[in-house]
């Protein structure tokens, strides 16, 4: 069973049938016991990191999801503001405290193309930048779905699994241990986005 995690922002039923459909069971959720029930977790986000992170911290499943994540490795997928939250900082409208698992900030996109708009918003392509079970199956540059105007700044680069360029280069999914997650929106992105949440069903950290 696959946990998302329901703490008042994200695209929470549109991840759950993208789940559903590549024959996953997926409750969106905020009791702490299903979350320790769960094989697997799904933190998305969808909005301002500010908010994102204050209703994070507000629902009071931060301690359990350290619990299940971090100290008993349950694999677990970040989706956009949700891979954000990772961080140790956002700096929209103000600097905020995420999660702090991932040393790193998330700034603005500073395209130095000044005729990209931003947000940053439709498909692009991804560059794998090393070897991971999340990419079985897709091609060497898949193209995926993209809506956000910030993006992550990691201090270990090395946890970078794939870019991509919008004006600059910046992370499009990170991995470190059992977390991956991704800029992107696998639930919107096809047959791409369901190949990578049947891999996730797969995977073994």
């Amino acid at each position: 069973m696959i946990a998302v995690v329901d703490y008042g922002m994200g695209n929470l039923h549109s991840v759950r049938h993208a789940l559903e459909r590549v024959g996953a069971e997926a409750s969106i959720t905020s009791d702490p016991e299903v979350l320790r029930a769960a094989d697997r977790i799904v933190l998305p986000g969808v909005g301002a990191f500010g908010e994102c992170a204050k209703r994070l911290f507000d629902s009071g499943l931060v301690a359990v999801l350290e619990e299940e994540v971090r100290r008993k490795g349950k694999p677990m997928l970040g989706i956009c503001v949700g891979m954000q939250l990772l961080a140790e900082t956002g700096s929209e409208l103000g600097i905020h405290q995420g999660l702090g698992w991932i040393g790193g900030s998330v700034d603005r996109l500073e395209p130095r193309d000044s005729a990209l708009k931003i947000p940053h918003v439709g498909w692009n392509e991804v560059a794998w930048k090393r070897e991971t079970p999340m990419s079985k199956g897709l091609t060497r540059n898949p193209h995926f779905y993209f809506v956000h105007s910030y993006r992550l700044r990691l201090s270990d680069p090395s946890l970078t699994a794939a870019e991509c360029g919008y004006g600059e280069t910046f992370p499009a999914a990170i991995q470190s241990g059992n977390i991956f997650a991704t800029q992107f929106h696998p639930e919107k992105s096809q047959d791409a986005g369901l190949r990578l949440l049947e891999n996730f069903l797969a995977w073994s950290p």
